[in-house]
């Protein structure tokens, strides 16, 4: 990496306190990974500031800081500490109002701004965005390109694979990320972009090739108290600072409005000519087929979905219009999307070989992702379809009741229990699923005919795959690819894959 002089990094934001000559080459915020030559970005947190570990990033070889006023006041304390200690050095301070709002930018320029030397798509909305990224990630491959993936599963270079610990990285990481792709050869780089990276300048320094906007509803909202925060902070992408061309599907009235207020140029889409889309979806019920046609008439793709619903349709087209916007034939984009997709933890089907329930995997956690998910199953589902479901703690609440509700409604039986409960009661959680799937069937607007709670993920799957039997359908929602369970702030090793698994070898042990 070319070293760039912290002199250079000054703006009208920023100014600095030291040597300018000083280079820096890579940006890290954690004090722990910080290597020698990095710019260290100390920021104020909610329970500790990040410049009272600047001592310890100097100490392995950080070349500077970033940081606000109250920052740098520690840095220097810090110094006047360890007077006459090789190891912690004056250091030159780079000092702004706020940090977070300029790492962005200053990372863009340490890595040589390598978001534009590669073309890249990024993705939101609230369900979805995994899928579509890795039907457009595929897509592409088909294509011949090497491509990159960054995203809630896995972090992707070519072939080289890493698993997530966020949606979105930070800004910092996710630059030098890019310029691994610029150095490797990749020709476009699919994203996931969470509203949180939108909201806390994660995706600060990149314009995007194309944008896309699968759907909104509820999730989030104890970061972003209302809907309405909630959609601007998706909104945020469509503008030209942030993407120059844009992919919105309008099926909902928040997605119209992303759509209607874009500053840059959008297609949209939609499974309904009433919609008033530039790009309709028509298919037959059930059916995997479809075909995305352009409302003008002026062209027509035959596509697949390789995954169940009508949701994945959906994804599908919005992937494909992406594909379109970068500037693919509409022959080669039909070619393209007929390759196989497989997304970890997305109506994922677990085999447990004969005389077995059918068992789905998916990652559904909003009460429209768990809706959608066993709408999905339902037409098809070998019966009883079971759903096996429970809410995460220290998120949104609200939507907890909700979730409960959509299971009930699809679903024969619903098994209510344990998703991530952080430092939350499990019990009280499960309580509030329960309240919704209850009052769901007591009024008469479920298919359920009866929901259970059962403290334990694993003993709730054995549970259901017994009450589905060797005939019957068993939905695990909630988890998909994960592969911990927090519990009072401790990651246990789980996975619903190995735990269904398990669940079922007891199950036969116990017949034989």
């Amino acid at each position: 990496m070319t070293p760039v002089r912290v002199g250079d990094l000054t703006s009208p934001a920023i100014r600095l306190i030291g040597d300018p000559e000083i280079t820096v080459t890579g940006v890290g915020l954690d004090s722990r990974t910080v290597v020698a030559g990095d710019l260290y970005a100390g920021m104020p947190g909610s329970n500790a500031h990040g410049a009272s570990f600047a001592s310890g990033a100097i100490a392995s070889g950080a070349g500077a800081v970033l940081t606000d006023e109250a920052g740098a006041v520690m840095v220097r304390e810090a110094e006047a500490e360890a007077e006459g200690d090789a190891d912690v050095p004056d250091v030159p301070i780079l000092v702004t109002q706020d940090p977070r709002a300029v790492l962005g930018e200053v990372s863009a320029r340490v890595y040589g701004r390598p978001a534009g030397r590669v073309r890249s798509v990024g993705i939101t909305g609230t369900n979805g965005k995994t899928t579509t990224a890795y039907l457009l990630d595929g897509a592409l491959r088909a294509l011949g390109e090497k491509t990159g993936l960054v995203g809630t599963i896995e972090t992707r270079v070519g072939d080289r694979r890493v698993p997530s610990t966020r949606t979105t990285p930070e800004s910092c990481d996710l630059h030098g990320l890019l310029a691994v792709m610029v150095e490797e050869g990749v020709g476009t780089a699919t994203m996931e972009v969470s509203s949180h990276a939108l909201v806390l300048h994660r995706v600060d320094g990149i314009v995007y090739d194309v944008a896309c906007f699968t759907n909104l509803s509820q999730d989030h909202l104890d970061f972003h108290h209302t809907m309405q925060d909630y959609a601007a902070a998706k909104a945020e992408l469509f503008t030209p600072e942030r993407a120059r061309r844009g992919v919105v599907c309008v099926d909902d009235d928040w997605g119209r409005s992303v759509a209607d207020g874009a500053g840059i140029p959008v297609s949209t889409v939609a499974n309904s000519p009433d919609r008033g889309a530039d790009w309709v979806i028509s298919s037959e019920p059930g059916e995997s087929a479809f075909v995305l046609t352009a409302a003008d008439g002026s062209a027509e793709l035959d596509l697949r979905s390789p995954l169940p619903g009508d949701f994945n349709r959906t994804n599908t087209a919005v992937a494909a219009l992406a594909l379109l916007a970068l500037g693919y034939p509409a022959a080669d984009v039909q070619r393209a999307l007929e390759a196989p997709t497989t997304v970890p933890g997305r109506a994922e089907r677990i085999d447990l070989g004969p005389d077995a329930p059918l068992v789905i995997l998916d990652f559904a956690h909003t009460p429209d992702a768990v809706s959608s998910v066993l709408g999905a199953l339902r037409p098809g589902a070998r019966e009883p379809l079971v759903a096996v479901l429970g809410a995460g703690g220290g998120r949104d609440p609200g939507k907890r009741a909700g979730m409960g509700r959509a299971a009930a409604e699809q679903a024969d039986l619903v098994v209510v229990t344990d998703d991530n409960p952080r430092h939350e009661d499990p019990a009280t959680i499960r309580a509030a699923v329960l309240a919704g799937a209850r009052t769901c069937i007591d009024t008469g607007q479920a298919h359920a005919t009866d929901v259970t709670e059962m403290d334990g993920r694993e003993l709730a799957i054995e549970s259901a795959l017994r009450l589905a039997g060797p005939g019957g359908t068993v939905a695990v929602l909630g988890k998909g690819h994960e592969d911990g369970q927090e519990i009072r702030g401790t990651i246990h090793p789980y996975d619903d894959r190995s735990a269904v698994s398990r669940a079922w070898r007891r199950i036969r042990e116990g017949a034989s």
